[in-house]
């Protein structure tokens, strides 16, 4: 009359044990999340798959030699895009993982606060996929190569507004509108360029003081 009662009990704490073991390891990404070793070995890994993508790319490209410009600096405009989709509607929400260590950035900017070594290049794989699928080859891992680049280009990009001090106008006013986000967060969510922002209306406008 009482085993199913304790099979019951023993299916319950299976499944808290389960759930007990998920939450650690969500945690101890997290915690990786912080370190300088999962900062850079990011950019290593990262570094390593646009010079595969590229390769590849520029080995199986058919046609004219056009078409390997074409697909880098495309590329370069998608991931843009992408940058500010990222920034403005994935790490400011209110999803744990991406929401929680992007809170701990704009806190402590100077800080080594990044996504899991391993995710952002199973998704650029996985994106490599869908062109292929969609292009001919070597366009599509070109194209997929060029938007890599254009991840690495935008993660130095941030390391380098929030640790150097610089002096030539241009490049202080190209940091400044960052550093501007870090005051107000509901404004200027690109980092290497302020394109979408001024195109969705984001882009943050000084006021003027009333007299």
């Amino acid at each position: 009359m009482h085993e199913p009662a304790i099979w019951y009990g023993t299916e319950r704490e299976s499944t808290a044990m389960k759930r007990s073991l998920v939450h650690s390891g969500l945690d101890a990404i997290a915690r990786m999340s912080t370190t300088r070793t999962n900062y850079w070995a990011e950019f290593a890994v990262d570094a390593a798959l646009c010079a595969v993508l590229l390769a590849a790319g520029w080995r199986h490209l058919d046609g004219s030699a056009w078409r390997a410009p074409l697909a880098l600096v495309l590329g370069l405009f998608v991931f843009s895009f992408i940058e500010y989709l990222i920034h403005r509607w994935l790490f400011h929400t209110h999803i744990p993982l991406f929401e929680q260590g992007h809170r701990m950035h704009h806190e402590h900017p100077l800080g080594y606060d990044s996504l899991p070594f391993f995710l952002p290049p199973i998704v650029l794989l996985a994106l490599a996929g869908l062109l292929v699928w969609l292009m001919p080859l070597g366009f599509a891992l070109l194209l997929a190569g060029s938007i890599t680049l254009g991840y690495i280009t935008y993660g130095l990009s941030h390391f380098i507004i929030h640790h150097v001090r610089f002096k030539q106008p241009l490049l202080r006013r190209w940091a400044g509108a960052h550093h501007v986000h870090h005051y107000h967060p509901e404004t200027n969510f690109g980092v290497t360029t302020l394109l979408w922002d001024i195109v969705f209306g984001t882009r943050y406008v000084r006021q003027m003081r009333k007299l």
